[in-house]
């Protein structure tokens, strides 16, 4: 199912395989219930430079960006944003905005930029 340009599916290995199979860069990140983990093992993931200041705007900037990988499309799969949902609604809104915001600004360019979350139900 896609959500905007959010993609919800059942199983993050499937995902990570078939995205493999299309050449793509791909970062599973697992379940966090707190932001700042999140946003750091995003960065991690990505192989965000060493600047990654680990807080949304940084976050935004370095997803725009992505220079540092080879060129291709990128798979970012959230496995388990139910639990960042739960405890920080508001943050998990606002993140999923900026990850949204990401894939529609990379699009057009050398490293397109997919979300997927990874058994997730349809975001609210």
């Amino acid at each position: 199912m896609t959500i905007g340009v959010l993609r919800v599916a059942a199983s993050a290995a499937e995902v990570a395989a078939d995205a493999r199979l299309r050449g793509a860069a791909v970062a599973v990140v697992g379940t966090f219930d707190e932001r700042r983990a999140l946003l750091a093992a995003i960065g991690r993931e990505l192989r965000f430079p060493a600047y990654y200041g680990g807080n949304l705007d940084a976050l935004e900037e370095c997803l725009g960006d992505l220079s540092w990988l080879p060129a291709g499309e990128v798979v970012l799969v959230w496995d388990g944003s139910e639990a960042l949902r739960q405890t920080d609604p508001r943050g998990h809104r606002v993140l999923l905005e900026v990850l949204a915001a990401a894939t529609e600004s990379t699009a057009d360019g050398a490293r397109p930029l997919r979300v997927v979350l990874a058994g997730a139900s349809v975001p609210r």
